[in-house]
């Protein structure tokens, strides 16, 4: 295996340790290397591992690495992920389970992969399910992005609740979030992004034992900036992974470039 690439800067705000790192490639081997290691150790240790990753451009790099790098019994490893949109069907090329079919299941073949039904017939029903499955065993491990907008998965500064008591739920998308899918090239146009959306929530994805932030490029530049320079607030939801010691942020030198 390659050497781990080090940060050329680290430093802890609040609870939060926070790596940055030379570039966007140096982070994704690094955090590609830290996630193969806790996956494998933890499925050494207990038999079995649970994950819930993110998916959006950001994330491409690592998991790509990810998958390359090897070194995991997968057969032992459950995987969730962590939103999709309102009424899309699974194939749709801008679908959250499509890019985690064609960057993960169909490569790697875990345990289970657990799919939200962005297109059930009762997106409620489909929220409890979803809850059930996550609540059913202990989740290991979260891979985390942040939007444009300081979103952690579809929790916009609007809907975001530090202490929702729900784990899984319906939520509008606001302006910003689907200005960022079409600018990514997801969307043609603003109209064409559903206006809803199924995501876990900020107290979920925090239930997991280990959580990793990966937030590179220059346009996470002023999200990262809010989340740890701004006030612990809704208006950035990221800022509340100050709040949690099990986490760490990595970025790269240009996400970092506002510190």
């Amino acid at each position: 295996m390659a050497d781990i690439p080090a940060p050329v800067r680290s430093f802890t705000v609040d609870q939060l340790p926070v790596d940055v790192f030379a570039s966007n490639d140096q982070m994704s081997e690094h955090v590609a290397q830290w996630v193969r290691t806790l996956l494998a150790d933890t499925v050494a240790r207990q038999g079995s591992a649970a994950a819930i990753l993110a998916t959006g451009n950001s994330q491409i790099r690592f998991l790509k690495r990810l998958v390359e790098l090897g070194g995991v019994d997968w057969s032992r490893i459950t995987l969730f992920h962590m939103d999709e949109y309102l009424g899309l069907p699974a194939e749709h090329p801008a679908g959250f389970r499509r890019y985690m079919k064609e960057r993960v299941e169909s490569l790697v073949h875990p345990k289970a992969f657990h799919y939200l039904a962005g297109d059930a017939d009762l997106p409620q029903v489909e929220c409890d399910r979803y809850t059930a499955l996550l609540r059913a065993q202990p989740i290991d491990l979260c891979c985390l992005g942040v939007g444009e907008n300081g979103h952690l998965a579809f929790n916009d500064p609007p809907v975001a609740r530090f202490d929702d008591r729900e784990w899984v739920k319906l939520v509008k998308l606001d302006h910003a979030c689907k200005l960022q899918q079409v600018n990514e090239g997801h969307f043609p146009s603003l109209e064409a992004v559903p206006p809803y959306a199924l995501t876990l929530t900020i107290p979920a994805l925090m239930t997991a034992r280990n959580v990793v932030c990966v937030a590179p490029e220059k346009r996470k530049a002023i999200p990262i900036r809010n989340a740890l320079r701004g006030p612990i607030s809704t208006l950035c939801p990221a800022s509340f992974l100050r709040r949690q010691p099990h986490a760490r942020l990595l970025l790269d030198v240009d996400s970092a470039a506002l510190l």
